[in-house]
């Protein structure tokens, strides 16, 4: 990197390696010389503050009085979600008129000066600190915060209603369902019921344990599980009743659940993590350990799902199976621990 000396005229020789400084004459701009355009500049800024609240205020009104159901049609896009494009399109405009308008401010009603210093070592002297916060208090009085009262105002306006949408959207981090009193309650059941089969994740095809081989996994939903998203409009059925199935020898299986949950060394355990709720599917067939990616929580599956590393508190539950009369993998009955990561509510 060149160090930058100043030169009185921009045809000096270069020298030692540093190079000189073009002597280009500094060109005003015109909010320095014309009061008017520093006037109408100021009014300028003032108004995108202003707009910024106008928005914030209706990004609130929006998320109040459109229904979340209500769509607009949208050329290319389609339908798209009422609420959710008033939201998106005030909210961006709050934030975009308050950077535009503090842009504006600094280019035109700023102190324009240009500044050449020369390069020199990173460690400064004590004498070069107390210079630098000399220049920074007279930088903070020169941007003129105290001295433009209609900039000011309009800006800490804008900046004490922004926060608000963001508050306003913390209503939707949990929404009470009528039938369940709170979230630990809603964690507590599945859809797994007696005689549900287990199909394949993905293609909905029933599993017979002739199927699945030693040291084989599949991940694995109720059979049901479409018809239950496609009613609710949501995946939370999906999140909780999520499986892994694994077979292994059934003298490898040092203790279960509960008694005779598996079938002929098929075992089956939640997908969900017991410490965050991360989706788990590393298994190592020779040790039966299966590995969380996201914090690395080592469970051991031939030992009812007991934590054996990491900082899940909780071990996987596992879910008891057996077979129909025509030979499908079947569940028994639904969890009886409780799927999921653990909270301070749960014990």
């Amino acid at each position: 990197m060149t160090d930058v000396n100043t030169h009185e005229h921009s045809d000096h020789p270069v020298t030692s390696g540093r190079l000189p400084v073009a002597d280009v004459p500094h060109k005003p701009r015109r909010t320095d010389v014309d009061p008017k355009a520093a006037r109408r500049a100021e009014r300028q800024v003032a108004g995108m503050f202003t707009l910024s609240v106008l928005f914030v205020i209706l990004f609130v009104v929006a998320y109040v009085a459109i229904p979340k159901d209500a769509n607009v049609y949208i050329p290319v896009l389609g339908l798209v979600g009422a609420m959710n494009l008033a939201l998106g399109v005030t909210m961006g405009a709050a934030v975009f008129l308050i950077g535009a308008g503090a842009i504006q401010w600094a280019k035109k009603l700023m102190p324009d000066v240009e500044v050449v210093q020369e390069r020199h070592e990173l460690a400064s002297e004590p004498a070069d600190t107390a210079e630098a916060v000399d220049q920074y208090e007279r930088g903070k009085e020169e941007s003129g915060f105290a001295g433009y009262k209609i900039i000011r105002r309009s800006l800490l306006g804008a900046l004490a209603l922004f926060p608000i949408p963001l508050i306003v959207l913390l209503r939707d981090l949990w929404v009470q369902p009528t039938d369940t009193p709170n979230p630990q309650a809603e964690l507590e059941t599945t859809i797994w019921r007696k005689g549900s089969r287990i199909v394949v994740d993905g293609s909905y095809a029933p599993v017979k344990a002739s199927d699945l081989p030693v040291g084989g996994l599949i991940s694995a939903v109720p059979e049901n599980m479409m018809e239950v998203q496609e009613e609710e409009h949501t995946l939370n059925a999906r999140g909780k009743a999520a499986i892994l199935v694994v077979r292994m020898q059934p003298d490898e299986i040092r203790s279960q659940q509960g008694e005779n949950w598996d079938y002929q060394g098929i075992l089956a355990y939640s997908k969900i993590c017991t410490h965050v709720g991360c989706p788990i599917s590393l298994y190592e067939q020779r040790t039966h350990h299966l590995l969380c990616p996201c914090h690395q929580s080592t469970f051991d599956l031939a030992d009812s799902g007991n934590v054996i590393f990491g900082p899940a508190a909780r071990r996987m539950p596992q879910l008891p199976i057996g077979v129909d009369e025509e030979g499908y993998l079947v569940a028994l009955a639904d969890f009886a621990e409780p799927v999921g990561p653990s909270f301070w509510e749960r014990g």
